[in-house]
């Protein structure tokens, strides 16, 4: 009896032992992972740094630096070097994101070059003229986006937005923060996009800080777990578990025409096409009314741009060539660099996002052809011929399929 007592006090023991040990371990591991990835506190020294000894200026400055009203809420961070966050400025919500370092070279899938010592805000210079200014700003946008558009009325709309006090002109230290903010693809997107639907509006800025419109759902869908517990469910069951945390199909379809019509917006726009190079379902969300709205923009770059930088792209692989996860050149063998064209238009990357989205819960009426354009809609090529009529076309069917099936509904 006292064995038997002894042996079971030990094994209460040992299990109790394990269960401290391993809850001991992934606290430190989430704190680890946490302090890595969330760097607020870093990112608003930098800035009100920067801000109180008169380099940079903007519309945002004041509140995060001096009156302290533009607080930093929960970290959404999910890289080091690009901050996330909820933001509470006022009485307003929204998204608080922070560029920690110069913006990334594009990731071509090798090891970057040694980073050379990051100057912040050296530009515009002391003595710019605002002329100047525009200059630069015109050239910068010359080389990301080509001469497609009106090139001057976009840098007067930045001039605009750079005001930041709205005096009527634009201070170096607003300059400076303008500058450093137009580096950023995202940042710049939103600008050119700022009266579409779909695109989270902007509400301020201090150096390259900025904030957006908080949108309220910030996936497709899904169900967001701890990592702890997402190691150890296989892919096959979260996909299902994904699936059973969606809209009802109705507001499945409104979502759906929504990204349909972003497509739209950044395809052959009036400052030429931009690429999505990552569509996962996290870059996406919904407000309360199942209006789709952009969570990160990151990865969407202009055409013109990707292709100047990865048209001398050494390569032995296609593999060799792809930015993000989802923009995909070839390798020219006989060269050994990656062509610039890239295979797949957005518009198959978003239908192959949308195919499980719609096809589970989908009306029988209409499953069959809504299958049926999806497949059309991913088979869709950049090189293909008549490539823009298919990709016109099929668009079109697919809003016009979904949009008779929901509109006499309250979720249209």
């Amino acid at each position: 009896m006292i064995v038997r007592f002894s042996y079971m006090r030990m094994k209460y023991l040992f299990i109790s032992w394990l269960v401290v040990f391993v809850g001991s371990w992934v606290t430190y591991v989430q704190y680890s992972t946490y302090t890595e990835l969330c760097r607020g506190h870093d990112c608003r020294k930098i800035i009100c740094d920067k801000y109180k000894t008169g380099v940079i200026d903007g519309s945002a400055c004041s509140s995060l630096c001096a009156k302290e009203t533009l607080y930093f809420g929960k970290c959404l961070s999910t890289k080091p070097n690009n901050q996330m966050y909820l933001g509470i400025w006022g009485n307003l919500q929204g998204v608080i994101k922070c560029q920690m370092e110069e913006a990334a070279q594009l990731d071509l899938g090798i090891d970057p070059e040694p980073r050379k010592e990051i100057v912040l805000f050296d530009k515009p210079m002391r003595g710019t003229t605002v002329e100047k200014f525009k200059e630069m700003v015109y050239s910068l946008f010359k080389a990301k986006l080509g001469e497609q558009g009106n090139l001057s009325e976009l840098v007067n709309l930045i001039l605009s937005f750079a005001d930041g006090n709205k005096d009527g002109r634009v201070s170096l230290p607003e300059a400076k923060s303008a500058w450093a903010l137009l580096q950023l693809d995202e940042f710049l997107l939103m600008v050119i996009l700022q009266d579409k639907e779909h695109t989270p509006k902007l509400m301020g800025f201090c150096g390259n800080l900025y904030v957006t419109e908080r949108v309220e759902y910030t996936s497709l869908y899904g169900i967001s777990l701890p990592w702890v517990i997402e190691l150890f469910i296989p892919s096959g069951f979260r996909r299902s578990m994904d699936q059973w945390f969606t809209p009802s199909w109705p507001r499945k379809a409104k979502i759906a025409i929504g990204l349909l019509e972003f497509v739209e917006d950044i395809f052959h726009g009036p400052y030429g096409n931009f690429l999505m190079c990552d569509t996962s379902a996290k870059n996406l969300g919904y407000n309360d009314k199942y209006d789709l709205k952009m969570i990160d923009m990151r990865k969407i770059v202009p055409e013109m741009n990707l292709k100047e930088i990865i048209k001398d792209r050494q390569c032995e692989s296609d593999l060799d060539c792809i930015y993000g996860t989802d923009c995909r050149t070839l390798c020219d063998q006989s060269k050994m660099r990656c062509t610039t064209e890239v295979i797949q238009p957005n518009l198959a990357k978003a239908c192959q996002l949308l195919k499980d989205y719609l096809l589970r819960g989908a009306p029988s009426d209409i499953h069959e052809e809504l299958e049926k354009q999806l497949y059309l809609c991913i088979a869709l090529k950049v090189t293909a011929n008549q490539m823009e009529m298919e990709h016109s076309l099929i668009l079109n069917n697919l809003k016009t399929l979904l949009w008779k099936k929901i509109s006499h509904t309250n979720d249209s």
